[in-house]
């Protein structure tokens, strides 16, 4: 076990702030605390270049974030816990260029974008939800974590799961994949990533367009993947999902009254460069959604399949 102590020299929503990295309700290397008898926080689990390490992240009244961590990699999972809660974030040029991104700004000052540095943990489940709904693609790596991740290290709460590793997935067998509902374009790309995992994590160093760049090189990870990976692992303030489903919509009714496609979204956050996607983070916590008039999208049984 390792503590470690950290005032932040600016305003943070430490849930707020880790919550992109939380995958549903059910997400096995996610437990928040909240009951009550303390302060709330969060525990989360991960790998890292040093193994495994669980993190119990909370913050105290006086705005000290307390850390402890358990594992080999406890030290490493410390190290980055400033960058993690997004102390290399630099939101001070953003400009809020529309009513309702200057009204987040306003109401959410403890917003940042934090960096995991660490490429794996989030390129997996980025790829799960390539084309799916989110209800089949947390469950898919729900079942993933709980049948082939190992228990957390340390007194973590009952169930909480290390992800996979790369060398793990890779020894996952075909029917295993089927039960878990993930088809075969998925899997390829998940495999395609695990036999080049070490090279990726280079895309944290490298940041920005070139991180993503290196990312789009493995068959399956597109646009989308590159800039979901990159939101998370490096907190990259310019990375928009471009091609998700129902972003250009929200994006769209939220600023322009009316819903865009991925040329519209492009036109419409061209003055927030090189800070495009923290103006959609704003967009998303506003509590402007987008009117329902249509069927949703229904999720596809792939164990059937």
């Amino acid at each position: 076990m390792i503590e470690r102590e950290w005032r932040p020299p600016f305003p943070l929503d430490l849930v707020g702030v880790l919550a992109g990295l939380r995958r549903g309700r059910g997400d096995p290397t996610w437990r928040s605390i909240g009951d009550g008898s303390g302060p709330p926080g969060i525990w989360r689990v991960a790998t890292t270049p040093d193994g495994p390490a669980t993190l119990r992240v909370h913050r105290r009244a006086d705005g000290t974030v307390v850390a402890v961590a358990w594992g080999p990699g406890a030290g490493w999972t410390l190290d980055g816990l400033p960058a993690l809660l997004g102390a290399e974030d630099d939101p001070g040029r953003f400009v809020a260029h529309h009513p309702i991104v200057r009204d987040a700004v306003r109401r959410l000052p403890g917003l940042r974008l934090g960096s995991t540095r660490r490429v794996w943990d989030v390129l997996v489940p980025a790829i799960l939800e390539q084309k799916v709904t989110c209800v089949e693609a947390r469950r898919s790596w729900r079942e993933l974590c709980l049948r082939f991740g190992e228990p957390a290290p340390g007194p973590a709460p009952e169930g909480l799961r290390v992800p996979p590793s790369a060398a793990r997935i890779r020894e996952i067998p075909d029917w295993e994949w089927h039960r878990a509902g993930v088809d075969a374009k998925r899997r390829r790309a998940i495999l395609a990533a695990a036999a080049v995992a070490h090279r990726l994590e280079q895309a944290v160093d490298l940041g920005g367009e070139a991180g993503r760049q290196l990312l789009r090189r493995v068959p399956g990870i597109g646009v989308w993947t590159a800039a979901e990976v990159a939101q998370r692992a490096w907190g990259d303030p310019d990375a928009v999902s471009f091609g998700d489903l129902h972003l250009p919509s929200l994006v769209g009714w939220a600023l322009v009254g009316r819903p865009l496609d991925d040329a519209g979204l492009l036109a419409v956050l061209t003055p927030y460069a090189p800070q495009r996607q923290r103006a959609v983070r704003y967009v998303e916590l506003s509590g402007v959604r987008r009117p329902r008039r249509g069927p949703r999208f229904a999720p596809r049984n792939y164990r059937a399949i």
